[in-house]
């Protein structure tokens, strides 16, 4: 399983923040130097409401990427759902997954983020046969398409009507090597409703998916992290590290990666700070990884 991408984990935003906006820079290029100006070492695009790079900019991304010390990923678009039953929004989703690879590997990142689906009204079990058999055939086309270098990674959700909660994301990634969870601590907290409140929620996680995927591929999976507000429906909005009132805390996370040795990527996807608050995950994270 090829996804240890250095020693120690890369700690990055999601989409652009509010000050990379306020600055005046553009375009994916300016926004993989603005993580590394900031002390970041990786940056995921958020492709969610569509796949908006063009073609003809990869070499620059790539160049940016390559020149800054950025690991690059993806965010699929979110109407993915491969729970949907009806064949022809099937295609659709299919499309949706090869069109963020054909955009993300021509810049050198291979990690797409996806959020799997929900049940629509159908039996839990019968929405996540959908989707290993989705994952399946995504993974196909790829292979057929020469796109065979992206790695998927379900994301676990923070509400109980979509799929993803950490047992059903790990036993789907048993379908494929490829398959890489992302698993997004906040997205727990706002399922469990506040549960992951302490090191040692945040070390049962951890355990799990090293006993469920083995300890080097789950030392190796991507990961997202956010303060995040919820209700008894589950997550509401992601919020930032300054509102203090809203968990979970990374500061109980970070000792734990380092310690284990894990080695993918982390990113964050608070509201607006993204970049500073990843900022903030690493200057801990490296206190314990020296």
């Amino acid at each position: 399983m090829d996804v240890k991408i250095g020693e120690r984990v890369r700690f990055g935003p999601a989409g652009q923040s509010d000050a990379f906006n306020a600055s005046g820079r553009r375009g994916a290029p300016e926004a993989a130097a603005w993580c590394a100006g900031m002390g970041l070492d990786a940056w995921e695009m958020a492709f969610g409401r569509g796949v908006y790079l063009k073609k003809e900019a990869a070499p620059a991304v790539r160049a940016a990427a390559e020149e800054n010390g950025v690991t690059l990923s993806a965010h699929a678009p979110y109407y993915v759902n491969l729970a949907n039953p009806d064949p022809a929004k099937r295609l659709r989703s299919f499309a949706y997954l090869r069109d963020t690879a054909e955009a993300l590997l021509p810049c050198g990142g291979r990690e797409i983020v996806v959020h799997a689906g929900s049940g629509m009204k159908q039996e839990r079990s019968e929405a996540v046969r959908l989707i290993r058999e989705g994952l399946k055939e995504i993974l196909s086309i790829l292979d057929g398409t020469g796109l065979g270098d992206a790695r998927l990674c379900p994301e676990t959700m923070g509400r109980p009507g979509q799929i993803g909660d950490l047992e059903e994301i790990l036993d789907l990634c048993l379908t494929d090597e490829r398959l890489i969870p992302c698993v997004d601590f906040a997205h727990l907290h706002a399922l469990s409703r506040g549960g992951v409140d302490s090191a040692g929620a945040f070390e049962r996680i951890l355990d799990r998916t090293e006993e469920v995927l083995g300890v080097e591929r789950a030392r190796g999976m991507h990961m997202h992290f956010s303060a995040i507000e919820f209700s008894s429906g589950g997550e509401r909005r992601h919020r930032t590290f300054d509102e203090e009132a809203y968990g979970p805390d990374y500061r109980q996370l970070m000792p734990l990666l380092a310690r284990r040795g894990y080695h993918g990527i982390l990113i964050c996807e608070c509201h607006g700070t993204q970049d500073k608050d990843a900022l903030r995950m690493k200057e801990t994270y490296l206190r314990y990884a020296e």
